[in-house]
């Protein structure tokens, strides 16, 4: 499967259309995927994020790692395109940055 996160205010409607797209991409790919698919939350956290899995279904089996690696490439950077389609992000919390200025040592100096 594939793990990610998404906004916590990403609308329901969006996470529906990724949805959509990806079963159109499943179904346009019978050859190295089978059309039964998951798409889950698996948690919230802090309010601002949401994790996902999208678990899929190779049509191989699982002794061909090569091939099954480049599929789930191939999955992959179409999921990361229907975020670009969709804008479907999420961005880091704004962190907080703590300084102190220290007196430079100039004992060596002397």
């Amino acid at each position: 499967g594939i793990e990610f996160s998404i906004d916590f205010m990403t609308p329901a409607e969006k996470i529906g259309a990724l949805k959509e797209k990806v079963q159109r991409y499943l179904e346009r790919n019978p050859q190295y995927w089978h059309p039964n698919f998951g798409l889950f939350v698996i948690e919230i956290e802090n309010v601002n994020k949401i994790k996902m899995g999208l678990y899929v279904t190779h049509t191989i089996n699982f002794q061909d790692f090569g091939e099954k690696v480049k599929r789930k490439s191939d999955l992959v950077m179409e999921v990361k395109r229907i975020f670009e389609e969709l804008s479907i992000r999420y961005n880091l919390l704004p962190q907080g940055v703590h300084l102190r200025y220290m007196e430079p040592d100039t004992s060596y100096l002397k």
